[in-house]
C-alpha cells in the first residue's frame, strides 16, 4: 500500500482538518456537501453525524461514481451522492442544518442563484461553512506555476479566484439570504505528491496547465515542462511537494 496518497485529497489533507474542526458536526445533523468531488469530505459528515446523514453533489458524474463505490467500500448507510448542478438542483426546502464546501462554490456561473438555492435548502439557523481560494496573487502555487509556464493562460476557464474577495462574498452572500458573514484567513501548504514526478502528473493535469500546453508548439511546452520540474523540485520537503496558499474559511447563517 502506498504510505503517501496521492490525488485531490492528498493535496488539501490540511485544508480538509480545517473544515472538519470548523463544521463541527453533530450527531443528528443533516448535511449538503457542495462540489464533494470523490467524497471524501462527504464520508466523513456521515460518519460525524451518524443519527443524520450527509448528501454530496458535483456536476462530474466520474466523481460521484467513484464517491459511491468508496462509500460502499466503508460500509456508510447514511450518505448519498447525487450527480448535480448545486446551482439548480431541487434540493429540499428547508432540509439541511449544514451546507459545507471544501473549494467547491467557485464556478458558479451565477453565484447569487447558486447561493440562494443553496440558503433555501438550509432550515432557519442552518450553517453555510466553505473553504474558498484567496485572491490569485496571494497564492504562492498559482504565481510559481504560471511562472514556470511562462505563457498567458488561455481565457474563459474556470476561476478558482472568483471568492478570494471578501467584498465580494459579502454581497453574493448577503443577496442570497444568508446573515452574519465571517471570514477566516487559512495558511496551509498544498501538496503534489510525495516526489518531483508524481507532483509534475498531477500539476499537468491542472485546466490551467493542460491548456496553456496545448497552445504551445512541441519545443516550447517541452521547455515549459521543464520549468514546470525545477519549480517543483525547489518545493520539494520531507512532506512532499509542497506549495504555500491562502484561503477563506467562510462561515454564514440563514436568519
Amino acid at each position: 500500500m502506498n504510505a503517501h496518497p496521492t490525488g485531490y485529497d492528498a493535496e488539501l489533507r490540511r485544508h480538509t482538518e480545517v473544515l472538519r474542526r470548523a463544521c463541527d458536526i453533530q450527531l443528528h445533523d443533516h448535511v449538503l456537501d457542495l462540489g464533494c468531488g470523490a467524497g471524501q469530505t462527504t464520508r466523513q459528515a456521515a460518519r460525524a453525524a451518524r443519527a443524520g446523514g450527509a448528501l454530496g453533489v458535483d456536476i462530474s458524474a466520474p466523481a460521484i461514481e467513484r464517491a459511491r463505490e468508496l462509500a460502499r467500500a466503508e460500509g456508510l448507510g447514511n450518505v448519498t451522492f447525487e450527480h448535480a448542478d448545486a446551482q439548480v438542483h431541487p434540493f429540499p426546502p428547508q432540509r439541511f442544518d449544514l451546507a459545507i464546501s471544501r473549494f467547491g462554490t467557485m464556478f458558479f456561473a451565477d453565484p447569487t442563484a447558486a447561493f440562494s438555492n443553496i440558503a433555501r435548502a438550509l432550515h432557519p439557523g442552518g450553517r453555510l461553512v466553505m473553504l474558498v481560494w484567496q485572491t490569485a496573487d496571494r497564492n504562492d502555487w498559482d504565481i510559481a506555476l504560471r511562472r514556470a509556464l511562462d505563457a498567458e493562460v488561455p481565457p474563459g476557464g474556470p476561476d478558482p479566484f472568483s471568492l478570494g474577495e471578501p467584498s465580494t462574498v459579502r454581497q453574493v452572500l448577503g443577496s442570497a439570504g444568508l446573515a452574519d458573514v465571517t471570514f477566516t484567513d487559512i495558511r496551509e501548504p498544498v501538496c503534489y505528491g510525495p516526489d518531483v514526478p508524481t507532483a509534475l502528473d498531477w500539476v499537468r493535469g491542472f485546466t490551467c496547465t493542460s491548456r496553456t500546453l496545448r497552445r504551445l508548439d512541441p519545443a516550447t511546452a517541452a521547455r515549459a515542462v521543464e520549468r514546470l520540474r525545477e519549480t517543483l523540485a525547489a518545493r520539494l520537503t520531507g512532506a512532499g511537494v509542497e506549495f504555500g496558499s491562502r484561503a477563506w474559511l467562510v462561515t454564514a447563517r440563514r436568519p
